[in-house]
């Protein structure tokens, strides 16, 4: 059977400045990434013909490609759900070029969310039927349905808020040592944590991702062109999208088990298209919009076993020299939150060996999109 493994690679990687606030639209900020992406790749705008971004945005592939030059396109997506559409732009692209249909394809995320309006504050629109059984309870923001989500991890298998700590302390040491990060040299200690004021108890300040303005973009070409670009190709080695059975998004309430969210139906597809393992990954950029996502990701992503994941942070094993650092720019928790596509990002720069927090010889790199809502996930190599 005909797979994409290492078919496809990433060969350029851009990005705008992180920020509270930027004055330039979404549209602007993401053809500067895009433009800075193509040009890491050494590739002409006018060779784009494939293009795959996130929905929550307003830009779209009919203006971003009039407004850096591209010539005719001939695969474009759009993927929903927020942040669980990050590794699934990069996926979609992968299969348009190693099935014929384009060539050079541009995946970019542009969010205006430090200055721009929360997407639930619009309270004149009809609930969607998942907001219906949340909403009315009180769960009115993704904070208040994941906080809802730990709490009842945290009952079921003994999770601390030290081991969310943990997770918020790793992706604040590695911003440390990354300029690009709004966290800059900015340290965070385990006492300033613990005296934080509540989001959504069990869920304090720390425990939540930054709100940011900015954009990035990569770009997708076939595994032979990409070893003429001018960086060392990152391979596209293996990719998964998943929505569970019976899957309710965040809350999870009518699937068996709440705690077994899409993480693990991707795992299983992305695992099976592999020829490694969790064991051979050198390094993690997983989805931490809220801290107890990274924990339930690693169980999901085979890792650790169920109700492992708290235990697993301990003991410094998710920093550098750890048993699995992840986050190595920073994270949504500390370098930006632009819907997990810094992650894409620093995957890269991981593989290319150029991170500000880089990882002794890293080969492998695991990315993972939004848990908690339909999902994605890439498995690159270098």
């Amino acid at each position: 059977m005909a797979t994409l493994k290492d078919a496809t690679a990433i060969a350029g990687i851009g990005q705008t400045a992180f920020a509270k606030h930027l004055h330039e639209s979404e549209k602007t900020l993401a053809c500067r990434a895009i433009l800075a992406a193509l040009d890491d790749a050494g590739v002409s705008p006018a060779e784009v013909d494939a293009f795959a971004s996130y929905t929550m945005e307003e830009t779209d592939e009919v203006e971003i490609a009039k407004a850096i030059g591209a010539g005719d396109v001939t695969f474009f997506s759009k993927v929903g759900y927020g942040g669980g559409g990050s590794c699934a732009t990069v996926a979609h692209l992968a299969t348009a070029i190693a099935t014929g249909q384009a060539n050079v394809g541009v995946a970019w995320r542009s969010r205006k969310r430090g200055s721009g309006p929360r997407p639930w504050k619009n309270t004149t629109a009809q609930l969607p039927t998942p907001g219906q059984w949340t909403r009315p309870f009180g769960l009115l923001r993704p904070a208040d349905e994941i906080g809802m989500l730990t709490r009842r991890y945290m009952h079921e298998y003994g999770a601390t808020r030290d081991h969310l700590f943990n997770v918020a302390l790793a992706c604040r040491n590695r911003a440390n040592q990354n300029p690009a990060a709004i966290m800059y040299e900015r340290p965070l200690t385990r006492d300033m944590y613990m005296t934080s004021r509540w989001i959504s108890e069990p869920l304090c300040l720390f425990d939540n991702c930054l709100e940011t303005d900015g954009a990035l973009a990569c770009v997708v070409v076939g595994a032979e062109r990409a070893r003429d670009c001018r960086h060392r190709p990152v391979y596209v080695h293996s990719v998964a999208q998943s929505l569970p059975a019976q899957h309710h998004g965040m809350v999870n309430y009518w699937n068996d088990d709440p705690l077994t969210g899409p993480a693990w139906a991707a795992a299983r597809q992305l695992w099976k298209n592999a020829g490694l393992g969790p064991h051979d990954v050198d390094v993690a950029q997983i989805y931490d919009a809220f801290t107890p996502l990274v924990p339930l990701s690693l169980e999901g992503y085979g890792f650790c076993g169920r109700g492992e994941g708290g235990p697993f942070t301990e003991g410094g094993a998710l920093e550098i020299g750890g048993r699995l650092p992840l986050n190595t720019g920073g994270g949504g928790l500390s370098e930006a939150y632009v819907h997990g596509f810094n992650l894409i990002n620093e995957g890269v720069k991981q593989l290319r060996g150029v991170s500000t927090a880089q990882v002794p010889d890293a080969s492998t790199c695991l990315v993972t999109a939004g848990e908690g809502v339909p999902t994605s996930a890439l498995l690159l190599r270098s």
